[in-house]
């Protein structure tokens, strides 16, 4: 079986094993935040050799707080009971941060998006998120209509 990214790091880098269940919500949703943020960055690279900027403005359409909100809602139902609980401890941690560019809601909901990223990460269950995520960007893409190509790096 092939060890996915989380593993490797672990084995390579020496790391002492963690329960997963000795990690906060929030530190999921950061690593959460992390693994989501790459994964996007390899998606749109794929399009092409752009300009930086333009990547840049590509992906931030995709990890901001509005758009990951939007994204959980519409792939609520297909999450399994625990992906959901995972979904709604990060939702419902307190963070002292506070959103700056996003109203409150939409950044509770995105931490919640981004804590079951963090925690399939951390389980080994890259399939999942990486299908959670494809169809996440199909729906959302689908729901925008052709107006609005969030993957395009053109302006």
């Amino acid at each position: 079986m092939e060890k996915d990214l989380f593993h490797i790091i672990r084995e390579k880098m020496e790391l002492s094993e963690v329960q997963i269940t000795d990690y906060s919500p929030l530190t999921l949703a950061y690593i959460g935040d992390g693994i989501y943020e790459v994964i996007i960055r390899t998606l749109i690279i794929d399009e092409a050799n752009r300009q930086v900027n333009k990547i840049h403005k590509a992906a931030s359409r995709l990890v901001k707080a509005e758009t990951q909100a939007k994204m959980i809602r519409l792939i609520m139902d297909d999450l399994t009971e625990e992906e959901q609980r995972i979904y709604k401890r990060g939702r419902n941690a307190k963070a002292v941060t506070r959103a700056k560019n996003a109203s409150m809601s939409d950044y509770r909901t995105a931490t919640g998006f981004e804590a079951l990223m963090g925690w399939l990460y951390l389980t080994g269950q890259s399939e999942r998120m990486m299908e959670l995520i494809k169809k996440c960007v199909m729906l959302l893409e689908k729901t925008n209509g052709d107006s609005t190509d969030f993957i395009t790096t053109e302006e």
